[in-house]
């Protein structure tokens, strides 16, 4: 797996946008459409993903997008914001039919709540897909048991309490402090795989199994981060800033017997 090597020079982190290397806000603020894609396109992409999941009987699924072109972003960075696909029976106004249903952790906009803060939020595959800025999606399918255990997660209390509403976008999987979708999402693998929903305990063994990915910045950088973007918290980093990335889940889910399959789809145009 490709680690994160990428970094922005610090006066990028002093201007009023994050620097492409460290960004995910364009993956994981709600509401969020990129231009890549027509509404029809849209459609088109997430019902392949659809299509290709349900061909191959996943339950649970691992979904992550890229919001802005590949070339805009640093080596070892493929994709960023992550939810969780679950096939279910969703309600609709004509009643009940069996789909995916997407589960996110979304950050805010600054208007409906604020920037730092996060919340737990389900929509559907269209509004996924049309956050997309690449023609390519990157997918984890769990072990069959990890999907049986990840939707049992997902479906008690232990769903939320896992939330931690305080939101970084390089949180540090490793540490408390703040979180960012993808170490929700790994908290909740976790959870489902120890069977435990201790966070103390989720940190210890998070800490003795998962390596995160290394984000390489400059110490004017880590020192200058917060001033540019609220989002950017470097107070839970320690010797070096690390965050939960789509390689880096897909490893420790590899090496411990979690997965089935990891593999990036294609938009067939």
């Amino acid at each position: 797996m490709r680690r994160l090597t990428g970094a922005a020079l610090a006066v990028a982190l002093c201007a009023a946008a994050p620097p492409a290397a460290l960004a995910q806000s364009d993956f994981s603020s709600a509401g969020t459409a990129s231009a890549h894609f027509t509404a029809d396109q849209a459609a088109a992409f997430s019902k392949q993903i659809e299509t290709d999941l349900a061909g191959r009987g996943v339950r649970v699924a691992m979904v992550f997008r890229l919001g802005r072109p590949h070339d805009k972003m640093p080596p070892g960075i493929n994709y960023t914001h992550g939810a969780f696909w679950v096939y279910r029976d969703i309600r609709t106004a004509a009643g009940s039919q069996p789909g995916y249903a997407v589960y996110n952790l979304f950050s805010g906009d600054g208007k409906a709540w604020p920037t730092t803060q996060s919340r737990l939020m389900q929509d559907y595959p269209f509004e996924f897909a049309r956050g997309s800025a690449v023609d390519d999606v990157g997918i984890i399918i769990p072990s069959p048991e990890m999907q049986r255990r990840i939707l049992a997660v997902i479906d008690s209390p232990a769903y939320q309490g896992l939330h931690n509403p305080s939101y970084s976008l390089i949180a540090n999987p490793l540490r408390d402090a703040h979180q960012n979708c993808n170490s929700f999402m790994l908290d909740v693998v976790a959870a489902a795989a120890w069977e435990t929903t201790d966070p103390q305990q989720i940190r210890a063994d998070l800490k003795a199994h998962y390596r995160p990915s290394p984000v390489r910045v400059g110490p004017l950088q880590r020192v200058f981060a917060p001033m540019a973007d609220a989002r950017l918290k470097t107070d839970d980093q320690q010797g070096g800033i690390v965050t939960a990335t789509y390689e880096s889940i897909a490893a420790f889910m590899k090496a411990n017997g979690l997965l089935e399959s990891a593999y990036a789809l294609n938009f067939s145009r």
